[in-house]
């Protein structure tokens, strides 16, 4: 069996380019063909084309893979459109060759107090540093391969416990600001590990006098929950976070409004509610993201699923569209309460 891809890859040029750009590729692959064949293909194709010989790391739509990924399965989950992208853009020397000094800078944080063990563990999440959802929100974020051998050295008994939890702690964007959640293509979850690394922390956040002064003015101008409105012709977006599992029968009370339903790449990422005490900033960063993202997706109304997520929304909505530095109009109701209006109207 052959696969026909239509791909879009990405080009740059530190030496030559001011911007990064993208051209289009139409490839056959072979069932079992790895990700490494498939960039060969772009290459015989243009030979500019450029990505690593070691270490190989990528994206596919968004998603990080090794050069040893099958295709196979990532044509069955994504479909043969395909994007292709450096694993960091930001980072990016020539097309998908990085420079990726910053993997072992983080490392260097915690390397006087680590073995060769160690060192052996961290090389091995070269993936998983680059594959952290933070790193989108500030470049300067230490990745979550750290924090993994961070909590890993500690539970391992580590007489260097404090030095530790320093060195990942005060640093600009570290272990305070990591609301766990990485973008792999085999997914891994480390949220607990990430959880338990935080627990350990003497540590009670104090806001900022922009946040006290902030949180202030907000209880001035906090947003309202919808109230009932029409519904009918309205165009709505689902934000599921990590509750998923309840799409089918939202959609379906979409349908039932007359309503017209809005996808958006953020519904179930997760949106700052873990970093309000630690890192408000990010917080109102990453909500805002989630709330414009479905506002320029089309979204008149927001069915929100968590209520503490909602909660939030509605509570910080000044400070989010202030980091954001644009107005939201959007409204956003809880999802048991639209199902509850949808079910009246309906009666």
């Amino acid at each position: 069996m052959q696969h026909i891809l239509e791909l879009k890859a990405f080009f740059f040029n530190a030496q030559t380019d001011y911007l990064p750009y993208y051209k289009h590729f139409e490839v056959t692959l072979d069932s079992g063909a790895t990700a490494a064949e498939m960039l060969a293909k772009i290459k015989e194709q243009n030979e500019n084309f450029s990505f690593p010989e070691e270490n190989l790391l990528f994206r596919i739509n968004g998603l990080v893979v090794t050069g040893e990924q099958k295709m196979d399965e990532v044509i069955e989950r994504l479909g043969s459109s395909l994007q292709i992208d450096p694993v960091n853009a930001y980072r990016s020397n020539n097309g998908l060759v990085i420079n990726d000094d910053d993997f072992m800078q983080s490392y260097a944080l915690l390397a006087p107090y680590a073995s060769e063990e160690d060192l052996a563990y961290y090389q091995s999440l070269y993936a998983l540093h680059y594959a952290s959802e933070t790193e989108k929100f500030d470049h300067s974020y230490i990745g979550d391969a750290v924090l993994l051998l961070a909590h890993r050295m500690i539970e391992a008994g580590t007489e260097h416990k404090e030095a530790v939890l320093k060195a990942v702690t005060e640093v600009p964007c570290g272990l305070l600001s990591c609301e766990y959640e990485n973008n792999l293509f085999k997914a891994e979850e480390h949220s607990e590990t990430i959880a338990k690394l935080k627990s350990m922390l003497k540590y009670t956040p104090k806001p900022s006098l922009m946040e006290t002064l902030a949180a202030g003015f907000m209880k001035k101008s906090k947003k309202k929950s919808m109230g009932s409105v029409d519904l009918e012709g309205k165009q709505i977006a689902y934000y599921t976070g990590e509750k998923k599992g309840r799409e089918s029968e939202i959609f379906q009370k979409i349908a039932d409004a007359n309503a017209k339903a809005v996808s958006f790449s953020k519904a179930d990422r997760l949106a700052g509610l873990s970093l309000l005490e630690s890192d408000r900033k990010l917080a109102y960063t990453k909500a805002g993201a989630t709330l414009l993202d479905a506002l320029d997706s089309g979204a008149q109304i927001l069915v929100v699923e968590e209520e503490e997520v909602l909660s939030m929304f509605l509570e910080h909505f000044s400070a989010i569209e202030s980091a954001l530095g644009r107005e939201i109009d959007m409204a956003l109701v809880s999802a048991d309460e639209f199902v509850a209006q949808v079910n009246v109207k309906a009666a």
